[in-house]
């Protein structure tokens, strides 16, 4: 089984062996590789069964993270004062360096600078940035615990760096650049409005994709193996004793134990930080389907309902 350790220093020998290191962030955690090694990068794929046209995201310091770019808009450099450390990945042209496994092709390479002291620490030490998407099988729901980690992946990662539970519980927003204007590819841990406060009006292009342009815009991901039903009221369900529910904020008339709260008091950020770990838990329940109804459109609900539609049966 994997290595749970806070012990940067093993985590840096091994990633500097082009191995395998599950990694924490705000949002979730990692499976890190070197970024620029062809041979490290391919592992990525191969552990998570990921398909080799889904795009990685580097992930470095603030003082190093541009260098990976040929070159960075100005709004590019707004947002990463405003928001790095943080939940935000910026996607732009990439430097010669960075090898087309890492971009699944593409001339652009998402980057980010994530906000988690251990990681920070870690990547300090490295020379090189870190390809990491989350560190799950391809999928399946994404994790914000280093157990989720050596749960899933086990012996295919040589150490998961433990940094307790990740706060924001979502992934990070990206952004790239399209003749000039700003879009949204993923919604995340920033909200629109937070974006836009900063640079203005942007567009929001985060439709279903099997040709994604960054990672995280395929139609299906984050799904759990049982059958997850995302309704817009709960009056459309056909009730029974198996069925759970997620809810946000409103009590059913059910039994108690079938009623999971996101958030009892309908506060987004906690229903953001409890997302995938309530679908893990149902999913190892003993209830054969889950059933949860959308999210007011507004502050992270829009994130939030972008990864059950994404999860939920079509």
């Amino acid at each position: 089984m994997s290595k749970i350790t806070v012990d940067i220093q093993k985590a840096a020998q091994a990633l500097s062996e082009n191995g395998l290191v599950g990694i924490p962030t705000e949002t979730v955690y990692g499976l890190a590789a070197n970024g620029l090694v062809q041979s490290a990068v391919q592992k990525i794929f191969k552990a998570k069964e990921r398909p080799s046209f889904d795009p990685l995201i580097l992930h470095s310091t603030k003082s190093k993270i541009f260098q990976w770019a040929k070159e960075v808009p100005a709004k590019a450099k707004l947002l990463a004062d405003e928001f790095w450390p943080g939940p935000l990945t910026l996607v732009l042209p990439k430097s010669d360096v960075v090898p087309f496994e890492t971009t699944s092709g593409l001339d652009t390479v998402g980057l980010r600078v994530p906000n988690h002291p251990l990681t920070l620490e870690l990547l300090d030490l490295l020379e090189f940035p870190l390809a990491a998407p989350s560190a799950n099988p391809f999928g399946y729901i994404s994790p914000t615990s280093a157990q989720h980690v050596v749960q899933q992946l086990g012996d295919r990662v040589d150490y998961v760096l433990d940094g307790g539970l990740c706060k924001v519980g979502i992934e990070s927003t990206i952004v790239g650049f399209e003749n000039g204007r700003a879009v949204i590819y993923r919604l995340g841990g920033l909200t629109q409005e937070m974006i836009e406060d900063v640079i203005g009006t942007v567009m929001v292009q985060t439709n279903l994709s099997s040709n994604p342009k960054a990672s995280g815009m395929l139609s299906v991901h984050y799904a759990p193996k049982k059958p997850l039903f995302l309704v817009t009221d709960y009056s459309d369900v056909q009730d029974d004793s198996a069925t759970a529910y997620m809810l946000f904020g409103e009590r059913l008339n059910v039994s108690r134990e079938r009623q999971f709260f996101l958030s009892e008091e309908g506060n987004f950020y906690e229903a953001a930080s409890k997302l995938y770990a309530l679908m893990r838990k149902l999913d190892d329940s003993k209830y054969n389907r889950i059933v949860v109804k959308k999210l007011p459109e507004e502050s992270l609900g829009s994130a939030i309902n972008d990864r059950l539609v994404r999860a939920s049966v079509k």
